[in-house]
């Protein structure tokens, strides 16, 4: 756990986007999300997205 004094240091703190992009493609991400479409609410078409980013490596290859 951080320190309370760390985490308001980073508050206010730019991050440049090439290493937030460094960040999550180092440790990976999980992105999901849920689309609906419908009229008069009924639901119509209901999809699950989900998405997985991480980095390839010669030491963790892609899986296909």
């Amino acid at each position: 756990m951080t320190d309370p004094s760390e985490e308001e240091s980073l508050a206010g703190r730019q991050i440049a986007l090439i290493d937030l992009l460094d960040r999550l493609l180092n440790g990976g991400a999980v992105l999901t999300g849920d689309v609906v479409l419908s009229i008069a609410e009924v639901d119509l078409v209901h999809i699950n997205l989900r998405a997985v980013i991480r980095s390839i490596t010669p030491d963790s290859p892609a899986p296909w």
